[in-house]
């Protein structure tokens, strides 16, 4: 299994190929499959902000785009001494593929981890999207 100091490692190489000319804050996030490959990416701003990419969706959706369906762990490497943890996009598109996912990142010099559950809360997912196709009358009561 890869160590999180590696995978923390890994994201902050992929931050050097950041696009950020407005936030000035570049992003790295390494994603590891549950076969050991681990993949990267950096995030990538846009004059219409809406239009931005993070880090952690470039890594995933590379991984997805290749195959990939299964996932251990995420790191993920802001600027130098800011502790950076997934936004709520990142943390929604994440659980699509790995509600069980670790989420690495850099604490004041520590490396440290959190389960995504803890960071998302309730999330919404594919369990939702078929509760719904159930008939209402054969759904039980929701007190």
């Amino acid at each position: 299994m890869t160590e999180p100091e590696e995978l923390l490692a890994r994201a902050v190489a992929a931050r050097a190929g950041a696009y950020a000319p407005y936030s000035d804050f570049a992003v790295g996030a390494a994603v590891l499959d549950a076969d050991g490959t681990i993949w990267t990416g950096a995030n990538v701003e846009n004059a219409s902000y809406g239009l931005s990419m993070c880090a952690e969706r470039s890594a995933i959706f590379h991984a997805v785009a290749s195959g990939a369906r299964a996932f251990e762990a995420v790191a993920v490497a802001g600027p130098d001494g800011v502790r950076t943890l997934p936004c709520g996009a990142c943390r929604q598109v994440l659980w699509e593929f790995a509600p069980g996912l670790r989420v690495v990142y850099d604490d004041d010099g520590r490396v440290n981890e959190i389960p995504l559950a803890a960071l998302l809360p309730h999330a919404f997912g594919a369990e939702q999207l078929a509760e719904a196709r159930v008939p209402a009358g054969s759904r039980g009561s929701r007190a």
